[in-house]
């Protein structure tokens, strides 16, 4: 019998045994690695309107199930290389808020020694390879990295990350093209929250459904509720495995919403003056998925409601760390600015 055609008894029954089960310890991960994101992208736009940020900013508050998977999934080998709405998926990778904070607030103790900024954090370490400016330019070089672990005959897995606007880029096209003719082990992950910059997909792109555009290249591709940190977690799993198996690429359509503005300068009045947008807007305020994480947790009996303050405690300590850390380190001596720039090595460059 379907299950389309089963009674509704039935049909719980089957969906109790299909769904997959995941350990509290995955859960406490999920929710930790969430509320780390939310509660420091909040303090940096308190931070950025006491003007102790400059510059371009830009939050993640509301995508946070994305950055739940990476945590849960990705190793520290596996490459991550996103575009500049970056800081929750560099948390997420293993870069520690004090550094990042440091970085925002341009200190010398930053993850590039207050170089980069809001938009270009950095850690060997970490695997975390940027942060990227340039609407798209992570792509290829995602393709690169990936092509780099393929030719030293590694397990390693590349997840690139671009915004539903990036995905009108020709380099895209490119790097597909590439990453199926060589069978890279990448993950292209497009975060589809609705709108590049201030333009709805609708108005800038005939192909609405943007997994589809990996069907061109034969690609595996499929979409993804990004607010649920469960269905990204199985997606990031299937792509991994596809890709340690030596069968390529996937491309991953996450679709999910930002609460908050492109950047911080943004008045969102695309979404605002319109009964549409006041609609859509009212519609994901009920699908946060911090919020879903945490009361799933507690309805199901995961964890004790105790366990939950615990980890909340946990978090506002460590954003109140990192914040008087960020703003106790010095601002970079002039001198930096030869520093990881040139090297005398090379003899057109003279001291």
């Amino acid at each position: 019998m379907e299950v389309a055609s089963m009674p509704k008894k039935m049909k719980k029954q089957a969906a109790e045994v299909l769904a997959p089960t995941y350990s509290k310890e995955t859960y406490m991960l999920w929710y930790e690695t969430m509320l780390r994101s939310r509660r420091f992208e909040e303090r940096t736009l308190l931070l950025y309107s006491q003007q102790k940020i400059r510059g371009f900013c830009h939050v993640y508050i509301g995508q946070e199930a994305i950055a739940g998977a990476i945590a849960s999934v990705m190793r520290p080998v596996d490459p991550l290389i996103t575009a500049y709405r970056q800081h929750a998926p560099a948390l997420a990778k293993g870069l520690n808020a004090r550094e990042c904070f440091a970085e925002l607030c341009g200190r010398i103790d930053g993850n590039v020694k207050g170089k980069g900024g809001s938009m270009h954090f950095f850690s060997k370490e970490w695997g975390f390879f940027g942060g990227h400016g340039i609407v798209g330019a992570q792509i290829p070089l995602g393709a690169g990295l990936a092509f780099a672990d393929k030719y030293k005959g590694n397990d390693h897995v590349t997840v690139c990350m671009f915004g539903d606007g990036a995905a009108r880029q020709g380099a895209l096209y490119e790097a597909f093209n590439m990453a199926m003719t060589w069978k890279l082990p990448i993950v292209f992950i497009c975060e589809n929250n609705l709108y590049a910059m201030g333009t709805s997909v609708e108005r800038t792109s005939n192909v609405h459904d943007l997994y589809k555009i990996g069907a061109a290249f034969e690609m595996p591709s499929e979409p993804v509720d990004g607010m649920s940190v469960e269905a990204v977690h199985d997606a990031f799993e299937r792509a991994f495995a596809r890709a340690k198996a030596g069968d390529g690429p996937t491309y991953l359509e996450i679709k999910t919403y930002r609460y908050k503005g492109h950047s911080v300068s943004d008045p969102q009045k695309y979404r605002k003056e319109t009964e549409e947008g006041r609609g859509e807007m009212k519609r994901f305020e009920g699908l946060d998925p911090l919020k879903i994480t945490r009361d799933k947790i507690l309805n199901d009996n995961i964890a004790t409601e105790e366990e939950i303050k615990a980890i909340d405690a946990k978090i506002k300590a460590e954003i109140e760390d990192a914040t008087e850390f960020a703003l106790a380190s010095p601002f970079p001596p002039v001198s930096e600015l030869y520093t990881d720039n040139y090297s005398s090595e090379y003899p057109f460059i003279k001291d």
